[in-house]
């Protein structure tokens, strides 16, 4: 009989767009194969409308059994008046960049400092959902391994909690808040196993939570390209330039930084520029509206890969990022690209890559950068196939289903081994 897996994760769907919620997916139809996969999830459709959306109960999505469960009703306002539990977040960040949290979190491992402040900041959450955690704690032993994604929601954190000995986490953290909230010392300790996106994510971790962080490696997730859509018509639609900078993701400040002001900075010094500013995706917020900068709202999977496919230059400009899929992406179909260097994970992906992208890190360096790729054809012909070159060999989807199987028979063989089922 097939090894039973549940991967736990805060949104599902094919027309669910996150990073997340896609690397669960693309994770979750590949074990199909070899495990009876399913996927633990909300009824939520959309950040922006945190309604429960989809109906309760059970579905099947290419191969994989998709259970929703309602999210509980919060009636009092979502903010954070836990000043306390805020302060120890911010003293745990302060001593990590010290370089003191590490050390002192190998001779004190668990915080428990203001642990019901925190657990009620996750009952404020827009994702918690009491029915789903009762059913992880009472259907522990009807799994073989659960795989909840990232430690922004409770979804990992109850997970953890009720089944830790059968838990494979992969936290898409980084140098955030959330990633230095004390009661995440129970989860990076306790879990059977970590399974991070890169390695600067790992370390990240490492200097977070020390040496009683429990058994971790990078696994990653590699990428689907879908079918290009018709360009024209897709040009059409959207009303696109010829010549483009694109951004693909939640629009949103965290997310895109500083941009709007560095972009139009650009085109007013170099006025011979034909480039224009495309993001694609939904706004969370009002977003500058200006004639070089054109918004396409919600796209499909064809259409994305065509709208990148005729980018000039794809940029991310997020200083949090676990990994980056949007970047793979843009590099295997042979884009120039452009990041933002004060997150350590694209230092990393430029570092490795031998350049295949570009880093900024202010202002002056972003006009500098962009100026550089706008105009020189053979650099961006230079970076073309170097981006080509590090997907295939770092992100191609037999070696990450082997790492992700490997440490999956890794928790299996270590709970026969202590006798737990």
């Amino acid at each position: 009989m097939k090894k039973k897996i549940a991967f736990v994760v805060v949104r599902y769907g094919l027309d669910v767009n996150g990073g997340a919620e896609l690397h669960c997916r693309m994770l979750a139809e590949r074990l199909v194969a070899n495990y009876q996969v399913e996927v633990l999830t909300t009824c939520i459709h959309s950040y922006s409308n945190p309604t429960n959306d989809y109906p309760e109960g059970e579905e099947t999505i290419n191969g994989v059994t998709v259970r929703r469960f309602k999210t509980d009703p919060v009636h009092i306002k979502r903010k954070f008046p836990l000043c306390n539990s805020r302060i120890i977040r911010d003293i745990r960040r302060l001593l990590y960049r010290l370089s003191l949290l590490k050390p002192i979190a190998n001779y004190l491992p668990i915080w428990n400092i203001q642990k019901k402040d925190e657990l009620r900041i996750f009952r404020k959450n827009l994702f918690y959902s009491s029915s789903l955690f009762s059913y992880i704690q009472s259907h522990k032993n009807d799994y073989d391994v659960f795989i909840p994604l990232t430690i922004d929601y409770p979804e990992t954190y109850y997970t953890a909690l009720y089944a830790p000995e059968k838990t494979l986490v992969i936290p898409t953290m980084h140098e955030h808040k959330n990633a230095f909230r004390p009661i995440l010392t129970e989860v990076f300790t306790r879990v059977a196993y970590i399974g991070f996106n890169m390695e600067s994510e790992m370390k990240l971790a490492e200097n977070i939570f020390g040496s009683a962080m429990s058994p971790h490696g990078v696994i990653s997730v590699g990428i689907n390209i879908a079918s290009k859509a018709d360009w024209e018509e897709t040009q059409t639609k959207y009303r696109l330039p010829e010549e483009y900078l694109l951004y693909v993701g939640r629009i949103d400040p965290g997310k895109l930084d500083n941009i709007f002001n560095y972009f139009l900075t650009y085109k007013a010094k170099y006025k011979q520029s034909k480039l224009k500013l495309v993001l694609v995706g939904s706004k969370f917020f009002d977003a500058a509206q200006h004639p070089d900068i054109i918004y396409t709202g919600f796209v499909n999977d064809n259409e994305k890969i065509t709208i990148i496919q005729h980018a000039k230059i794809v940029l991310n400009p997020s200083r949090y990022e676990s990994l980056s899929l949007i970047l793979l992406e843009a590099l295997s179909l042979g884009k120039a690209m452009m990041a933002n260097g004060k997150c350590n994970v694209m230092k990393e992906h430029e570092e490795k890559s031998n350049h295949a992208i570009i880093i900024y890190r202010n202002k002056k360096d972003f006009i500098k950068q962009l100026y550089t790729l706008d105009f020189n054809n053979a650099l961006r012909k230079e970076m073309e196939g170097k981006g080509i070159s590090y997907v295939q060999q770092n992100y191609n989807w037999s070696l990450i289903i082997q790492r992700l199987n490997q440490q999956i028979e890794y928790i299996n063989n270590t709970k026969q081994k202590s006798g737990k089922s």
